[in-house]
């Protein structure tokens, strides 16, 4: 949580990131250091915090969890993953709400580490969110198809989904703020609304509804195939939690990052807590592991949300719940392709790879990075199309985890040196106004290290061991190793190629990009520290 010094102390020999704006009638425009505008408020950000990143992963892909590791793998490496978030969200914010740029941890591992680790890392998450986007039009074929049946060939639907994506943006960014903050509405509603019908079920309720004692945790169902199961569970976990550091890079284009990224910290880790750790828990409670409809298997493949509630014979609820998921699959694909856009753009601002791919245009949207991302996002998607969906969603699945699990092990790295380089300089950064610090550091990067270097281990031992097969094979071990045999390739390319050197704590840049708070943030955060607690309390639900 924030921690705000009673002391207000000038910021010394500091920089405002927004020394550059214009006014348009009586609207003023800011803009940051990479040439995006300041367009997203922090009520966007608040309400995109608590439900941007609930999409497939959780509404869908969670049916291949319980399917290969039952219903007690589903909920223990859910719990794992809710505590990485917990970590990585406390570590990296410390440095967003001091340097709040668009590249976020890209910037920090470069000005902080080594240019080396930070064009991997960039790569990284790069390469994990546009495989989202594609892994998103995987689901939704999936999710139209519980309607059609198969009737339209999946390339139709396939289109459709891209088309989508590129009318959010080329519309102002404004629009994608807003479309993101309806649908983060109603993702939040329909689990809602999904926990509370779920719970009545456990106990019966529906026309045809039936009583459920547990029986999918006995005999043996509760941890299939032992850790290979528990294994597999968390790196899908990983994907359907996803990375959390989206509002990060929002900060790079939010009005009043101080205030804004210390709600998302304090909400984060609740929502994905309460949210996801009880949908699964109902979700292992209400469907059996050896349901023939979970995704991938020879049923028709829907949403374990919709598998759960379909025998208790609700009319209309579970084509109600397919339309919301219909829209978070779209959400989280278009979260991907801002940051995945946001992602390219910051390593050319950088000077990490062609300064031409850091343009942005007038409307503050970086066309090139778009377009390089489409391209890319074009292939992977129609990709689908050469195999079975769940065989290429296998394979997007452990890129975008492998992704995620490298940056957090990254960002671990990097609050040390961080750390290290504040000392170092005798930098008055923790003791300025408002000032916001790492909760119980260094517990949090020390946790984020260990958890993903479990992931890697785990990888490997699936690579080499996968469920359902004694012997290792070079298709597996690609499948789960292909991710971080790239990541590892760039890092180690980038720092022979350009013989880079790790960054010395006492002369790394504290200026560039360093944003202080205006008087009129003061103001703000003042009459916030004067509310009464309820009022704070009711800041961090309201959704409008």
């Amino acid at each position: 949580m924030s921690q705000a010094n009673g002391e207000k102390n000038a910021f010394a020999n500091t920089q405002p990131l927004d020394s550059n704006s214009e006014t348009i009638g009586e609207v003023t425009i800011l803009r940051n250091d990479a040439g995006f505008h300041r367009t997203f408020t922090p009520r966007q950000i608040h309400v995109i915090s608590l439900g941007g990143q609930i999409g497939a992963g959780l509404f869908i892909s969670t049916g291949s969890n319980l399917r290969d590791g039952g219903p007690g793998s589903l909920l223990l490496g859910f719990a794992v993953v809710c505590s990485c978030v917990w970590a990585v969200l406390n570590t990296v914010s410390e440095m967003t709400i001091a340097f709040p740029t668009s590249g976020n941890f890209i910037d920090y591992a470069d000005r902080f580490v080594d240019p080396a680790l930070s064009f991997a890392a960039g790569f990284a998450m790069w390469i994990g969110w546009t495989a989202i986007i594609a892994s998103e039009a995987t689901f939704f074929s999936v999710i139209v198809n519980y309607w059609a049946k198969g009737t339209v060939h999946a390339a139709v639907w396939l289109t459709i989904f891209l088309l989508l994506m590129f009318i959010i943006f080329s519309l102002p960014n404004a629009v994608f703020g807003w479309f993101e903050y309806a649908t983060s509405i109603m993702k939040i509603l329909v689990l809602v609304i999904f926990i509370i019908v779920g719970i009545a079920l456990v106990f019966g309720a529906g026309p045809e509804g039936t009583m459920h004692d547990g029986e999918n945790w006995q005999d043996g169902q509760a941890f299939l195939n032992g850790f290979k199961g528990f294994g597999n569970s968390v790196l899908l976990a990983i994907l359907a939690i996803g990375d959390n550091t989206f509002t990060g890079f929002l900060a790079g284009e939010s009005k009043s990052p101080r205030f804004s990224v210390a709600h998302a910290v304090f909400l984060i880790p609740i929502r994905v807590t309460v949210f996801y750790l009880v949908s699964v828990a109902l979700i292992g409670v209400l469907i059996s592991p050896n349901n023939e409809n979970l995704l991938g298997s020879s049923g028709v493949a829907a949403s374990p949300f919709v598998i759960a509630i379909n025998p208790a014979g609700i009319k209309g609820l579970p084509d109600f719940l397919n339309v919301i998921i219909i829209f978070a699959v779209a959400a989280i694909a278009a979260e991907s392709f801002f940051i995945a856009s946001r992602i390219l753009q910051s390593m050319a601002h950088q000077g990490l790879i062609s300064s031409w791919v850091a343009k942005v245009d007038s409307h503050g949207r970086p066309r090139v990075s778009l377009a390089i991302t489409s391209i890319l996002c074009i292939t992977l998607t129609y990709i689908n199309l050469s195999g079975e969906g769940i065989e290429v969603f296998s394979w997007m699945a452990q890129i975008a985890s492998t992704g995620y699990f490298i940056v957090w092990f990254v960002i671990g790295i990097t609050s040390f040196r961080f750390r290290a380089a504040f000392k170092a300089q005798n930098d008055p950064l923790f003791d300025e106004i408002y000032a916001w610090r790492c909760l119980i550091w260094p517990v949090p990067p020390v946790w984020l290290i260990s958890c993903c270097s479990f992931f890697v281990g785990t990888s490997l031992y699936l690579a080499l061991y996968p469920i359902g097969a004694d012997t290792p094979t070079a298709y597996y071990f690609f499948q789960y190793m292909i991710g971080l045999l790239l990541i590892i390739a760039s890092g180690i390319g980038y720092k022979l190629v350009f013989r880079t050197k790790i960054r010395d704590p006492r002369t790394v840049d504290l200026q560039t990009g360093r944003r202080t708070l205006s008087t009129e943030e003061i103001k703000e955060l003042d009459d916030y520290a004067s509310m009464p607690r309820w009022r704070k309390i009711y800041s961090f639900v309201q959704l409008w």
